[in-house]
């Protein structure tokens, strides 16, 4: 399940920050700020898109087949709001922590997410939804 890989990674930075800081910071209050912005921005983004999956009576589950397609909402801006939440919050906490060391997760987090979750997510919408998802991928980026 993406939570626990994002509470993964999240247990790296925490320890990475407290236990090998190397003396390196992001130097000062600026980081709080945007790492504060950063997790409120990925909360709000998973809830918002939570509100959509309720709205449309179908499976947030990931590996769980969608009863309906979803396009409207936040999904109009990005078909995978909840990932784009995920690290969102991993950026703003690694920010927050100073985990500089911890940087390089990011990426291979957004990896991981994306071969385990999005392009098998992906693919079932594609044979269930047909020409719909591809109209909808045409016009809705994967991340942003």
């Amino acid at each position: 399940m993406p939570p626990v890989w994002l509470v993964a990674f999240l247990g790296l930075a925490w320890a990475q920050a407290t236990y090998l800081p190397m003396w390196l910071d992001f130097g000062g209050a600026w980081s709080d700020l945007v790492g504060g912005l950063l997790v409120g921005g990925g909360l709000l983004l998973i809830v918002l898109a939570a509100a959509e999956f309720r709205r449309h009576r179908t499976t947030i589950v990931p590996h769980q087949e969608a009863e309906r397609l979803i396009q409207s909402g936040i999904f109009t801006r990005s078909r995978n709001p909840i990932y784009l939440g995920d690290a969102l919050i991993l950026t703003g906490l690694i920010l927050r922590w100073d985990a500089v060391l911890a940087l390089p997760l990011i990426p291979v987090f957004v990896w991981i997410i994306e071969k385990r979750f999005i392009i098998p997510e992906e693919n079932r919408l594609r044979r269930k939804f047909r020409m719909d998802f591809a109209k909808y991928c045409d016009k809705t980026r994967r991340w942003v």
